[in-house]
């Protein structure tokens, strides 16, 4: 059986203060900074800490969290898939700048998100208030 989802693409990790945790990343762990923007209202950096997924420091996440953003070709119809095999999302969408996303939790708790890269090229490009 072929994996469900994409990539995991973001861990969207919360803050209680942005700056701190920007520098501690930064300079003690040797994080890599991407971008780093305020937008919307939010404080949100992408940084580089491994080969895998970009993470992403939010303060409008709430601290301690990290909610793994699974990429999805089809956010509708992935949707669709899995309630038909008893999937519950939480009824919470939003949205980040790539895209749609719907939160869910496991049978544990553990929020998790589907999301559909509409605008794959956003990250890269400045956005502003």
């Amino acid at each position: 059986m072929a994996a469900p989802f994409g990539k995991i693409e973001y861990l969207y990790v919360g803050t209680s203060d942005f700056e701190r945790d920007l520098a501690y990343y930064t300079n003690v762990l040797g994080a890599k900074v991407i971008w780093n923007r305020h937008a919307f209202g939010a404080k949100v950096a992408s940084l580089r800490l491994c080969k895998g997924p970009q993470y992403l420091l939010a303060d409008h996440r709430p601290a301690p969290s990290c909610l793994p953003l699974f990429e999805v070709p089809d956010l509708k119809a992935t949707s669709k898939q899995l309630r038909s095999r008893g999937w519950k999302s939480e009824g919470r969408s939003f949205e980040i700048p790539p895209g749609p996303c719907i939160l869910f939790k496991d049978p544990s708790g553990n929020e998790l998100a589907l999301f559909e890269n509409v605008r794959p090229n956003v990250m890269g490009e400045g956005f502003e208030d």
